[in-house]
């Protein structure tokens, strides 16, 4: 039986000192807890995986300047970090929020130098990129095209819409992915296992479960996981025990008091999204409005309406998840705030939108069935046969053409045969699935006429 909690315990060996960070308990445990290698990298792998281009290029100190758009907590800044240790270059942060023309000056003055005198570059890191304004990307350019910096931006907003083209033009732009769930409970454990920056003391207990809720409401941003799994901790102690109440209360007083993207921002999307689900026009409404004004990233409200729009209106409206992109794709034209009237819109009408998780339980019936079954063969009438030898195989033998058919339908296989008769998706009762089952009802009665012709003419 599978241990209820997971025990903090200290990893293997003695770690070297952090490359960001002092080496303080003092510092927030997402500080603590950045990745000093690739390996230790979570997530990402599309990039990062060995023998990836990106990871090749830093592996081999041969980085140019480059955008990365992703969501917040994918791990950008770190990838910054990681790129300037590991092409021993100068890290220099600049925010375009509050500093301007000026201090561009003197960051390349200080390249410039460092470059002349020591023969060593500069990563010149700028998050929130899309803030920039013109006079600010105007005063990157010369230097950026020079090398005299390598500019690494970091963006949760398309570059396409935010940063002049003269300035995209002369750099690579990296798209980063939300974490997984796994990926966020791989980053938890490693906290709860590394003794010397995480919490890696024997007398502290988290429940699986307690994990789980961490990592689910982080909706992909494992910094957001490990400031609430800090919060936990310090609630209870070096000798507590982290349970689901105590999970869920962390959250609540983490992000009303500390998240910079609005007061219980878990909360609130979690309140928004079964506001949704629950078919709550008004709820949705007054908790998207209160996102709004607590300062949440609409793209954050975006991304949690089109996964819902996926997962629990589904075919029941298949106009559902365009609509939503569609919304998605208006903020990005009009910002606010005239963007918050499609927002508005899509709100309304994935909230009003009949329901079905009927694709969902398909998913996961299909993965299951092709874990249980991995390795059965394509039945030969479907298999194409561009050779003559796979015709005289019996590649496509037997393939009806269903357009032949006065109905466009011609009962045959497509199962390999020790999974035919499995039903994966079962359509669900409302909108536009109904007119699925009854499709799929027409199709089972000429199975069966089929079927009975069939027996018919071998008797």
């Amino acid at each position: 039986m599978a241990p209820k909690g997971m025990r903090a315990r200290p990893s293997g060996g003695a770690a070297a000192p952090s490359l960001f960070v002092p080496p303080a308990s003092s510092q927030p445990l997402a500080a603590r807890m950045r990745p000093r290698t690739l390996d230790a990298f979570v997530g990402q792998e599309h990039l990062l995986a060995p023998g990836m281009a990106l990871r090749e290029s830093i592996e081999h100190g041969n980085v140019s300047s480059m955008l990365f758009w992703g969501p917040p907590g994918s791990g950008k800044t770190t990838l910054a970090l990681l790129i300037a240790n590991y092409t021993e270059r100068e890290f220099v942060p600049f925010s375009a929020v509050t500093e301007g023309v000026p201090r561009v000056r003197e960051i390349i003055a200080a390249a410039e130098e460092r470059l002349a005198m020591h023969g060593r570059g500069t990563v010149l890191f700028v998050d929130e990129i899309h803030r920039l304004n013109r006079a600010q990307q105007d005063a990157f350019l010369p230097h950026v095209e020079r090398g005299t910096v390598t500019l690494i931006g970091a963006t949760t907003e398309n570059p396409s819409f935010e940063i002049n083209g003269a300035l995209l033009s002369r750099t690579r732009v990296f798209v980063l992915r939300a974490l997984t769930t796994a990926d966020i409970t791989r980053v938890l454990e490693s906290a709860l296992a590394d003794r010397e920056r995480g919490l890696g003391a024997p007398e502290l207990v988290v429940d699986a479960d307690a994990l789980a809720v961490f990592a689910e409401e982080a909706d992909g941003d494992a910094r957001r996981a490990l400031t609430v799994l800090d919060a936990a901790a310090a609630h209870v102690g070096a000798r507590g025990h982290v349970t689901v109440p105590i999970a869920r209360e962390a959250l609540q007083l983490r992000f009303a008091h500390h998240d910079k993207s609005g007061e219980e921002h878990y909360n609130l999307l979690s309140a928004y999204h079964k506001s949704l689900r629950g078919s709550d026009p008004q709820g949705a409404l007054y908790w998207m409005a209160r996102m709004i004004e607590g300062g949440e990233d609409p793209m954050t409200i975006f991304r949690r309406a089109i996964a819902m729009a996926a997962e629990d209106v589904g075919l029941a409206d298949p106009n559902a998840l365009p609509f939503a992109v569609a919304a998605r794709d208006a903020w990005h034209m009009l910002g606010a705030p005239e963007g918050y009237l499609p927002l508005a819109e899509m709100t309304i009408y994935l909230a009003t939108a009949p329901k079905s998780n009927s694709a969902k339980e398909a998913l996961s019936a299909a993965l299951a069935a092709a874990r249980e079954s991995p390795a059965e063969g394509v039945p030969l009438h479907i298999r194409n046969a561009p050779t003559a030898l796979m015709k005289e195989l019996g590649y496509h033998k037997g393939y009806q053409y269903a357009h032949d058919a006065e109905d466009a339908y011609i009962p045959q296989e497509y199962l390999p045969e020790r999974l035919r008769g499995t039903v994966l998706y079962e359509p669900g009762r409302f909108g536009f699935e109904k007119e699925i089952a009854k499709r799929l009802a027409w199709w089972a009665d000429i199975r069966k006429k089929a079927d009975r012709e069939r027996e018919g003419s071998e008797s």
